[in-house]
């Protein structure tokens, strides 16, 4: 595998990315702006977080591989459309204008500027009681189930 490309590490503290799980015929995304990529158990990983009432939480559960992907500015109107839409409710990636194409067993977007491919390889959910104070205030009301972390292995990028 060729090693991870070095605007991965930096890139979620400048860019908004899609999540996507599922695959070509049966898959949803949502924009986030939450991961890390790194190292763990000697592997190159990426971690998302996602919250329990998000649909594409479902596919996550259901599904081995999720993709991360990377898009450049011109696409933020695009994300943002991605982000305050739910695929309950309609065709958000149609709305957004954006194209999916099968990466792997999942799904990434023909605009991306790369993707990362990743194999789950374990999930947990946040503690409430573990999360100091004022994150727990700043980013969840009361008695609200906080976000649940996936680690995937990443076992391809892809690159526009």
């Amino acid at each position: 595998m060729e090693p991870i490309h070095s605007e991965a590490y930096d890139a979620f503290r400048h860019q908004w990315a899609l999540v996507s799980a599922g695959n070509l015929s049966h898959f949803n995304t949502m924009t986030i702006g939450w991961g890390t990529v790194g190292c763990l158990w000697n592997r190159p990983v990426a971690s998302v977080y996602i919250r329990p009432c998000r649909y594409t939480y479902e596919f996550m559960e259901s599904s081995e591989f999720f993709t991360i992907s990377f898009f450049p500015e011109e696409y933020r109107d695009a994300l943002k459309t991605l982000g305050s839409k739910s695929g309950r409710d309609c065709d958000k990636v149609a709305l957004a204008g954006l194209t999916p194409v099968a990466a792997g067993d999942s799904v990434t977007f023909a605009q991306a500027q790369y993707t990362l491919v990743c194999k789950k390889l374990y999930h947990q959910d946040l503690d409430p009681k573990q999360l100091p104070e004022d994150i727990l205030h700043q980013f969840y009301e009361p008695g609200e189930t906080p976000h649940r972390v996936y680690y995937g292995e990443i076992v391809e990028v892809i690159q526009s």
